[in-house]
């Protein structure tokens, strides 16, 4: 059987990588004249009457491509299972990545089922916090919980939630405190940090009293995240009221803490 028998159901093929297994130009295009694949944009191919799947396609771009793409915030949460509390881009896939990666025309033009986010930030070392699961039957770097939750601070209020994210960190009770101290410790993000100090304190977070706060820069100033909201002064940040008077829930639910140790 041929390579391209053998193509993981919805998988992305790209040209280069077709090429690393001996398949020239010249080849495909014999294969696309004979309806085997079919182009869904420059340089990338599925199986014809095959649908592709965005996840197939994430897997071309960190192994085909080796782009240093991974999914992030509370894309990553969800695959966590930790991230059900949230209204809104239950649609959006959001892949982080530092700024001198670029995504191929091809998965940006292509119509997926979730729409692709591609948020380019430094915020965080690039490989720490970041791990692998199985998703849809593809092998895929993800953000770890503990990173994941920091990227989903990152996005707040624009994209995501404050309130939303706030329910989620309430529900994460075993954070390792070694991974979230070495994440604070490194994070470029005054405004992350604060917020994700702020939340764990007011959720009562284990985590909490393990970090050693003496490592961890907070910046000097106040921080507006939101223009009209209430001020909380032990972290110099102006909040929705919404949130600052949320009470904490005492009990999370056992899916929140079993998942939140991925």
């Amino acid at each position: 059987m041929s390579l391209v028998d053998n193509l993981p159901k919805g998988m992305v093929a790209t040209s280069t990588w077709l090429k690393e297994f001996g398949i020239s130009r010249q080849l495909v295009q014999k294969y696309k004249q004979s309806g085997w694949i079919s182009p869904i944009g420059r340089g990338a191919y599925k199986r014809t009457n095959e649908q592709v799947r965005v996840y197939g396609a994430v897997y071309a771009l960190q192994k085909q491509c080796k782009l240093a793409v991974h999914i992030g915030a509370t894309s990553a949460l969800d695959q966590h299972g930790v991230s059900h509390y949230l209204r809104m881009n239950e649609r959006t896939l959001f892949l982080f990545s530092d700024h001198q990666e670029k995504l191929p025309a091809w998965f940006r033009k292509y119509q997926w089922s979730e729409k692709p986010n591609h948020v380019t930030t430094n915020f965080l070392p690039r490989t720490v916090g970041i791990t692998e699961l199985e998703i849809d039957g593809f092998e895929l770097k993800v953000s770890s919980t503990e990173r994941a939750i920091l990227e989903a601070l990152y996005l707040t209020p624009k994209q995501l939630d404050l309130v939303e994210v706030y329910q989620i960190i309430e529900g994460l009770q075993t954070l390792r405190p070694s991974l979230v101290q070495e994440l604070l410790e490194n994070c470029k993000s005054i405004k992350v940090k604060r917020l994700f100090l702020y939340m764990a304190e007011k959720a009562n977070l284990p985590v909490l009293k393990h970090l050693k706060m003496v490592k961890i820069n907070v910046g000097s100033g106040d921080r507006t995240i939101v223009a009209e909201g209430e001020y909380v002064s032990k972290y110099g940040l102006t909040l929705p009221e919404e949130l600052v008077e949320l009470t904490s829930s005492p009990h999370p639910t056992t899916r929140q803490a079993s998942a939140s140790t991925r």
